[in-house]
């Protein structure tokens, strides 16, 4: 189990929103490489970016900002929001960003998503945002009526890195996670999934850590880290802690 902080960039500044509502906005930093910097000093392994511009666009707005983050963070990068494009997800493991994370298309356009993982092993991530259990879509403005257990079948054996999981009733409400949504997932497929959405403090990640036995293998958190009710060596250090007992971990 991994922790993995967020760094949502919305015009070249560091958000976070509240369950995905542009409108809801809290500017944390103007300085989104520097963010990524610190969390990396404080012994984050990989950073989550997430361009949210990019995702009501549908192709990148915050690339000079995401590529100081890859050239300076002193972490491995993954980044998501906008990305509909073999050319867009080619350009962004050419700039050094180590996973593009994949959303949208991941419904609208399958097949992006199992030809990137067989031109790019192990580097692809599905994001599967779920409102009740529905996938939503196009920067969480849409609600399908796919459910998001059958999104993530779709992708077993195709070669997917991870499935990043989020509840959005949850994101950036600091509430508590969806312990039994994220478990059911797990336990649904084979892919490693990544949880996210409602931590809030280190006992939020203490529940989230016996699930590594389903397949959890990393937990996403941004509000909680800046607002302070989430210290991120402390919850790295305690996942660490877990992880060296545990099984080895999933994620490639």
């Amino acid at each position: 189990m991994i922790i993995i902080p967020a760094i949502d960039i919305q015009s070249g500044q560091c958000v976070r929103l509240l369950q995905g509502r542009k409108d809801d906005a809290t500017v944390f930093s103007d300085d989104p490489a520097a963010m990524a910097a610190r969390w990396a000093r404080e012994g984050a392994e990989i950073i989550h970016v997430v361009d949210l511009d990019g995702a009501v666009e549908k192709h990148p707005k915050n690339l000079a900002s995401i590529k100081k983050i890859v050239e300076t963070a002193g972490a491995e990068v993954q980044v998501g929001g906008g990305i509909r494009t073999q050319d867009t997800i080619r350009m962004y493991l050419d700039l050094g960003v180590k996973r593009v994370v994949i959303g949208t298309e991941a419904i609208r356009n399958p097949r992006l998503v199992k030809d990137a993982c067989r031109l790019y092993p192990g580097r692809i991530v599905v994001a599967i945002d779920a409102r009740g259990g529905m996938v939503a879509i196009e920067g969480w403005t849409q609600t399908t009526k796919v459910r998001a257990i059958d999104l993530a079948k779709q992708f077993e054996d195709v070669g997917v890195a991870a499935v990043n999981f989020t509840d959005i009733h949850r994101d950036g409400m600091q509430t508590g996670p969806n312990i039994a949504e994220t478990r059911r997932l797990a336990e649904a497929v084979s892919i490693p999934i990544v949880a996210s959405g409602g931590v809030s403090e280190l006992s939020d990640i203490i529940k989230l850590l016996p699930l590594v036995a389903v397949g959890v293998v990393g937990i996403i958190t941004g509000k909680a880290l800046y607002s302070g009710s989430l210290d991120l060596r402390a919850a790295i250090q305690l996942a660490r802690k877990y992880r060296a007992s545990a099984e080895p971990s999933r994620l490639p």
